[in-house]
């Protein structure tokens, strides 16, 4: 619809210019006058001003001039209509798509709030979309949410306010993500957002290191710095190329292509009677492989014998094969946590 009112004002424009070249040339030939007289008249004509003549019109000129003054205000007034249409079907069409994007915001929960969509962000927002989780970008340049809004549910504004924190659903929110390049407005994001949400998980980008013990002391969980981490990751392609290439390809990105899997044990316990790793016995029946076993009290235990007794809210970390993982996800009917 916008492409058409374009179209339609290209039209009305072009319809003005060609009438003001009709005047001045229509002026130039019927009366001598020279090429400013006849810019003059054919203004004075067009726009109705009532300003007196250059010099007395003869019989052709005055018909000349009945002519395009009748010819000029139908043009004028369908190129201001043409303008207006545009400007109000514009502003409606914004409203609808604000409205659009404020009902499918409301029926989020448990979803992740993502505060800027920079380099970081956006890395962000590709994982969150290759593992389906449902998300919400603030971002406040107009121009980055026009570019990505057919991709990306965005609300525009500042994320330092709690009313734009409150509009993209923290309050029904499980995690946020604080992506700006500016610690100090991180820092700020991490206090609003705590301070709106107690059992949020927040995660906090930062730059300097000097302001780790601040945002975490703001009430972040997770802080990442990453240019520590590409730095690191850089420096083990050296030392140890071969493993740092065989963990990339473990992380690989997309629903199909997960190779690492987080379960919660009341997904198996649901429908199995297990009390241990044993009696999940996951390696003969999807083939996936348990790495790593997470206590409730968020203690990591790597390789975990197979006795290893298994406790509410507890999880564990398997590793397979895409088509082994869709198949753990089939048969307890779970998905990526």
């Amino acid at each position: 619809m916008i492409k058409l009112f374009r179209s339609k004002i290209v039209w009305a424009l072009s319809l003005m210019v060609l009438v003001l070249l009709f005047g001045v040339v229509g002026y130039r030939t019927l009366s001598g006058f020279t090429w400013i007289e006849a810019i003059y008249m054919t203004i004075i004509t067009v726009t109705t001003v009532g300003f007196a003549e250059v010099k007395p019109l003869d019989a052709s000129a005055k018909i000349f001039t009945v002519f395009l003054i009748v010819t000029s205000v139908f043009i004028f007034g369908y190129a201001i209509s043409v303008v207006t249409e545009y400007l109000l079907g514009r502003n409606s069409l914004q409203n609808l798509k604000k409205k659009k994007v404020k009902k499918m915001i409301d029926s989020l929960s448990d979803h992740v709030v993502v505060c800027g969509f920079g380099r970081n962000g956006q890395q962000a927002a590709e994982r969150l979309k290759a593992y389906n989780r449902p998300f919400v970008v603030i971002e406040k340049d107009r121009e980055i949410i026009e570019k990505y809004e057919k991709e990306v549910l965005f609300i525009e504004g500042d994320a330092n306010e709690d009313e734009i924190l409150l509009g993209a659903g923290i309050n029904r929110a499980q995690y946020l993500i604080a992506a700006l390049p500016d610690d100090a407005d991180n820092l700020f994001i991490v206090l609003s957002a705590r301070q709106l949400n107690k059992s949020l998980f927040i995660i906090s980008r930062a730059s300097h290191v000097n302001s780790l013990k601040k945002l975490q002391f703001g009430g972040a969980d997770k802080v990442i710095m990453p240019d520590k981490i590409g730095g690191d990751h850089m420096a083990s392609l050296v030392v140890m190329p071969d493993l740092i290439t065989f963990m990339d390809h473990l992380s690989m990105e997309g629903e199909h292509t997960t190779n690492l899997e987080e379960v919660e044990i009341e997904d198996f316990k649901s429908q199995l009677d297990c009390h241990s790793l044993r009696d999940l016995d996951l390696r003969r029946k999807t083939g996936c492989t348990i790495i790593g076993y997470i206590d409730p009290q968020g203690n990591y235990i790597i390789n975990p014998e197979a006795d290893l007794k298994l406790e509410p809210k507890g999880k564990v970390i398997v590793l397979g094969r895409a088509e082994q993982i869709k198949k753990l996800n089939q048969m307890f009917k779970i998905g990526i946590v």
